[in-house]
């Protein structure tokens, strides 16, 4: 094969390998009883960093694990009560109007504790060609 092909065929197999990634990541990472809408994603002024806008839905006892995000996390409760446990901080109850920033790398989780279902807007501030999201240990 020659030389002038590998390359490309690199970079082909690279690029496959990330769509894998994003199709796959948040199914996986998705709980039940929780629903994550993208609603957009755009490059950022700083190099290498983008911020991406997350509608999350958790029906009334759902919760999402410990995870952690490559860049901050800021958090705008739409309707519903969660509780969130910050790594480092007592947990939190938010209610529609409220906010949270979570700093890059923080452990944290989220609870709906409500009876009806809780909704946030999430927006990242993170690292381009990261997972957006990895489940903590």
């Amino acid at each position: 094969m020659s030389y002038r092909l590998l390359r490309p065929l690199r970079v082909l197999a690279s690029a496959a390998v990330l769509a894998a990634n994003l199709v796959t990541l948040p199914a996986a990472a998705q709980p039940a009883g929780v629903t994550r809408t993208d609603l957009q994603r755009h490059d950022l002024s700083a190099p290498g960093h983008e911020a991406v806008q997350v509608r999350v839905d958790l029906a009334p006892g759902a919760a999402f694990g410990r995870h952690t995000h490559p860049g901050e996390e800021i958090i705008y409760v739409l309707a519903g009560a969660i509780e969130y446990d910050v790594e480092g901080k007592p947990p939190v109850t938010l209610k529609a109007g409220d906010v949270l920033f979570v700093p890059a790398g923080t452990v944290h989780a989220a609870k709906n504790v409500g009876n009806d279902t809780a909704s946030e807007l999430a927006t990242y501030i993170v690292e381009k060609d990261k997972a957006l999201l990895t489940l903590a240990k």
